[in-house]
């Protein structure tokens, strides 16, 4: 039985189903390239277009992410990011949006050098929803996944290519909130997604639970994300996004050109998923 209580996330999904579409999920770095252009372009997300935001965690040694998500999380901790910035960078944009989820994507790390009912604490009171922690497997729930449940925050586990019949049931365990299916196997931004092989594994998830499925890894221009959201409850970008940061770094572009090209993206991808309409 999956918990799923009545979060930002599962409203938001639900009311996304009630409209016939699918989410557009968008994942940034906090503190990518510094805190007050991360911050403008997290404040501008849910505008363009964005209805759930994965915000990465930086971490010296992203080891599931390419290297577009591996820079940004080496220019945020260039530039001074750790966890108590990236928990006050959620307080500030709660500070003007109460409703969009908000997801915490990253690795155990960080979260265990703060101390986890110290961060758990402090998430739940800056206005975190959900936590994505790539490299805790369900035989650690124990660790950070229950507990993060008994707090009333999301937990939410990624599914792949390679996950089985017999393995999918352990990843569904604890889940809550959505389930996150990555369309290739490999690290973040490598190839593209093949839709009918997506498709064929979102039905086969979809039969086992009753969780919204996300789908993301590969995804970059709205046409990719209109098929997507076609089959699937979400669109997860990130990778695209990430790299118009770091495009406009390399011109030394100022903020809110940086920000502008970022939530340009964001518009159109949300375009494409509203001309998809549902395939659920």
């Amino acid at each position: 039985m999956n918990a799923n209580p009545t979060t930002r996330l599962k409203i938001r999904f639900d009311k996304l189903r009630d409209e016939g579409r699918a989410a557009l999920v968008t994942f940034l770095t906090a503190g990518d390239p510094d805190y007050a252009t991360s911050l403008k372009i997290l404040k501008q997300l849910p505008t363009a277009g964005a209805d759930v935001i994965e915000f990465g965690m930086p971490f010296t040694d992203p080891m599931a992410d390419g290297p577009a998500i591996q820079a940004s999380s080496q220019r945020a901790l260039k530039a001074g990011q750790n966890m108590i910035k990236t928990l006050q960078m959620v307080r500030d944009f709660r500070a003007g949006d109460h409703d969009t989820p908000i997801v915490l994507m990253g690795y155990y790390n960080p979260i265990y050098c703060y101390g986890v009912d110290r961060f758990l604490a402090d998430a739940l009171e800056a206005g975190v929803d959900g936590l994505i922690v790539v490299d805790l497997p369900p035989e650690t729930d124990d660790e950070l996944c229950l507990p993060a449940l008994d707090a009333g925050i999301n937990f939410i586990r990624l599914a792949t290519p390679t996950t089985d019949d017999k393995r999918l049931p352990a990843v569904l365990a604890n889940t809550s909130g959505f389930v996150y299916y990555v369309s290739i196997a490999g690290i973040t931004g490598a190839g593209a997604p093949d839709t009918e092989k997506v498709k064929v594994q979102v039905e086969r998830i979809k039969a086992k639970t009753d969780l919204p499925i996300a789908v993301g890894f590969g995804v970059r221009t709205p046409d990719q994300a209109q098929a997507i959201a076609a089959i699937a409850d979400g669109v997860v970008v990130g990778s695209a996004l990430v790299n118009l940061i770091r495009d406009g770094i390399e011109v030394d572009a100022a903020a809110d050109s940086i920000s502008a090209n970022v939530t340009g993206l964001v518009s159109d991808l949300a375009e494409g998923i509203r001309a998809a309409g549902s395939g659920n």
